[in-house]
């Protein structure tokens, strides 16, 4: 998924995402998706998998957790997006 062509939104948006690198996932939380992804790939061969976008940093960090640290929201998410 290519991210750096997408047009920039007009509100601010916060972003939950899912990298994956060579042998794992990476779950995460920003504002800015395009610069957050072009930091993980100066460091590793990290590959977009999927996002999803909250109008407020307080659903984004808590969607996060949610993946983080309680396995069944983040098995759902693996087994829908690894399909």
């Amino acid at each position: 998924m290519n991210v750096v062509n997408l047009p920039r939104p007009l509100c601010p948006m916060y972003y939950v995402y899912v990298l994956k690198n060579s042998a794992d996932f990476y779950i995460g939380y920003t504002e800015d998706l395009r610069r957050r992804l072009k930091q993980h790939q100066l460091y590793n061969d990290a590959n977009l998998l999927y996002y999803e976008a909250y109008v407020s940093k307080k659903l984004a960090m808590s969607r996060e957790r949610k993946l983080k640290y309680y396995g069944s929201a983040w098995r759902s998410l693996k087994k829908r997006i690894t399909a």
